[in-house]
């Protein structure tokens, strides 16, 4: 058992040069009733929590735990009440013999240690875990244990099951096990859930930071009900498991309003559903905010400052294609101009722009929308996806004739979304003379700030910045840590190419020239590809050289 060195939180970190006497005395101060002066310091930006933690665990020897790494019993959250560990942000999470690990965000709280040792008889090992770690397994563990056991499961690994029936009661341990599903999912700033059906179990992942994880296994007795609640709750027919099905939630997760779009397909085992989560309540962002190189940002203004024409913006799915578009309307002027969005769904209400949802089920498509926002006077449109001839050349005739359009379009790249608006029937005098601008995009992974380090590159890296002119002399490796959850990466970040269309563009465009001639150009133009933009991230110490390569393809 570490030896707790009993000091005031204070007095070690000044002692540990991370606060000053003079922010300790100024945190004393500002401490609201019952608050911790921790969570006082790091509320006031003194310190973050990884830096309070660090001093805690030189000093006072307890050791960083990463509760993510593990899988705890109902039989040791019994233990401690629910309500007592949310109050005072402390978890059990293993036994041994006689003796209770036990992770807490504050580890040298000696009244709890105390407390815990009297309450449960046994003794008392802590470690430090980050608040927000220790709350959500609260959440986690002590809520899946109680509906598992609900459901008659004692162990995952042996399915026994007890039937419930579909109603919407809130008691309904099914009912439970979705909410617990998709509160986790929120907490963990996923964007899909997947619900894999294989042979004898149930695989659940989580999408986080563009990466698909496994977040749980449960036993394939549940599958039906699972499937059946979240059909019911999406409008679903739960009789029909032939063919695909598309459905919408919207609802409230930890008090935030949440859009879920559910779709399911017929396999071999059973029904994939998957979950697409989309935040209604999650802040707009700002562009310089996004991952933009002051080159790229001040040509994109300029291209969406203008009183016409089209701004295209492209990527896969999940590139951060739509919160490209919803930053740029936020740098316009919605006093003074009509602006009418388009969306297939309405992602983020904005003040002063007039959205309107497609509704396919009563034949309001983006092209029959886009038709009737042009009798309503605007002077800016935003159109969610060009996917479809009908949509682009509705488009390109609003842009031809006095309209900014700005809309995203499926394309790998900025300059192959020229052939492809042609592909669609679009003429090519008519695209040279409508489209402004495209923007590129993916979305990287950022590297933890608390786990990676500068390294000296290989000469096989060296060769690759070499070869885009780009000369490195150190870059960043990841390592992992509790943190970012042994990833080595946390949140992401843009990485971006804008292909201006200039004069001589536009005649290369009406002359049907290839993605080759058109590529050529825009070199000759001095424009960034995907490829420029990721390495300058990598020189910069934002991301690795295998984030940038696994999202971006190297143009010659």
């Amino acid at each position: 058992m570490p030896k707790i060195v009993r000091k005031r939180l204070g007095d070690i970190l000044v002692d540990a040069s991370v606060l000053s006497r003079t922010q300790v005395e100024k945190a004393m101060q500002m401490r609201l009733p019952d608050e911790k002066i921790g969570d006082v310091i790091i509320r006031l930006g003194f310190a973050t929590e990884s830096k309070v933690q660090d001093a805690l665990q030189k000093v006072s020897g307890v050791k960083r735990i990463n509760l993510k790494q593990y899988n705890i019993d109902q039989e040791i959250t019994n233990l401690i009440p629910k309500d007592y560990a949310i109050h005072k942000v402390v978890i059990p999470f293993m036994m041994s013999g006689d003796t209770l690990s036990v992770a807490m965000a504050d580890p040298i709280d000696y009244i709890t240690i105390d407390d815990l040792r009297l309450m449960i008889g046994k003794n008392i090992v802590t470690y430090i875990a980050p608040k927000q770690d220790i709350l959500y397994a609260i959440e986690k563990f002590y809520g899946f244990s109680k509906t598992l056991d609900a459901l008659g499961i004692k162990d995952q690994s042996v399915p026994k099951f007890t039937d419930f029936d579909e109603s919407d009661d809130e008691k309904n341990p099914m009912v439970e096990l979705v909410d617990q599903i998709l509160v986790n999912a929120v907490t963990e700033k996923a964007s899909d859930i997947h619900i894999n059906p294989l042979p004898y179990s149930i695989d659940i992942k989580y999408r986080i930071d563009g990466v698909l994880s496994s977040e749980m296994h449960l036993p394939k007795r549940l599958y039906n009900q699972l499937v059946a609640r979240i059909k019911v709750m999406s409008n679903m027919d739960v009789t029909e498991t032939r063919i695909p099905q598309d459905g919408r939630i919207k609802t409230f997760v930890l008090n935030n309003e949440i859009d879920l779009r559910i779709s399911t397909i017929p396999t071999v085992n059973g029904e994939k559903v998957v979950l697409r989560i989309l935040d209604l309540s999650q802040s707009m962002s700002d562009l310089s905010s996004l991952g933009f190189s002051n080159k790229d940002r001040d040509l994109l203004l300029k291209m969406i400052s203008k009183p016409n024409g089209v701004v295209l913006v492209s990527g896969p799915t999940g590139s951060g294609k739509s919160t490209t578009l919803y930053s740029c309307i936020n740098q316009l002027d919605r006093e003074s101009q009509n602006i009418i969005t388009v969306e297939d769904p309405v992602e983020m209400q904005l003040d002063g722009v007039h959205q309107v949802p497609v509704r396919e089920e009563v034949d309001m498509t983006f092209a029959n929308a886009l038709r009737a926002i042009l009798r309503q006077d605007p002077d800016i449109l935003m159109v969610g996806e060009i996917r479809d001839n009908e949509t682009a050349a509705i488009a390109i005739r609003a842009a031809l004739t006095g309209h900014l359009v700005l809309s995203t379009i499926h394309t790998n790249d900025s300059i192959s979304t020229i052939p492809r608006l042609i592909d669609m029937g679009i003429e090519p005098f008519l695209v040279s003379a409508s489209v402004n601008s495209v923007l590129a995009q993916r979305l990287v992974r950022r590297v933890c700030p608390e786990c990676s380090y500068w390294d000296t590159p290989t000469e096989s890296e060296k060769k690759i910045f070499e070869e885009r002119n780009i000369k490195i002399e150190k870059i960043k490796r990841i390592k992992g840590c509790p943190i970012c959850n042994n990833k080595g990466y946390k949140s992401r970040t843009g990485i971006y190419e804008v292909l201006h269309i200039t004069e001589n563009m536009r005649r290369l465009i009406s002359e049907e020239a290839s993605v080759s001639v058109l590529t050529d150009e825009a070199k000759r133009n001095g424009m960034r590809f995907l490829i420029d933009d990721g390495l300058s991230k990598v020189k910069a110490g934002l991301t690795t050289l295998e984030e940038i390569l696994r999202v971006s393809d190297s143009q010659d």
